[in-house]
């Protein structure tokens, strides 16, 4: 593997500040990492913002400072790095404990334990943040509350977010 450029080295420390600052609650870091007219998309729900005013309400209402329940933990599964974005996989746990309005607008916690695996890409311009893409399996988390009925359906639970994490 070749070592990253200088300007992906500077891609991946913006995303990490970025990412530091939202589970800080820090929203002014989190906005300083962004252009001037960024966009979100949570692409299972369509919720996120469009403009540095949508996408600061977004995070201001949903996400910064209210990112997930105290027992998250995300594991990294693989990162690529190209010339303006970056792809992350991951797997995230948790027990459904809070609120998770990004996520899972309007379902109340359920205490119920949660691994999904998630892919978040991010396009830069002049170093800082233009967008973000964020994708997962919200069937296979609805099954993991007990929201969906897999049976007669093509949806699995947490097993995806462990085969990612274990092929074996």
């Amino acid at each position: 593997m070749e070592p990253l450029t200088p300007k992906q080295q500077v891609m991946v420390r913006v995303f990490q500040k970025h990412v530091d600052a939202e589970l800080a609650g820090d929203m002014a870091t989190t906005m300083d990492t962004m252009t001037e007219t960024p966009h979100l998309t949570n692409v299972p729900n369509l919720l996120g913002g469009v403009g540095r005013e949508g996408v600061r309400n977004f995070y201001k209402n949903h996400l910064v400072g209210k990112f997930f329940p105290p027992d998250v933990e995300m594991i990294p599964v693989s990162r690529t790095v190209g010339t303006d974005q970056i792809a992350d996989e991951l797997v995230i746990k948790f027990t459904h404990t809070a609120a998770i309005d990004w996520m899972l607008p309007q379902v109340a916690p359920t205490g119920k334990k949660v691994e999904v695996a998630f892919v978040v890409i991010v396009k830069f311009e002049n170093d800082k943040i233009a967008h973000e893409h964020i994708y997962w399996d919200q069937a296979c988390v609805l099954v993991q509350l007990g929201l969906l009925d897999p049976k007669g359906l093509p949806v699995i639970g947490g097993e995806s977010a462990r085969k990612i994490l274990n092929p074996h």
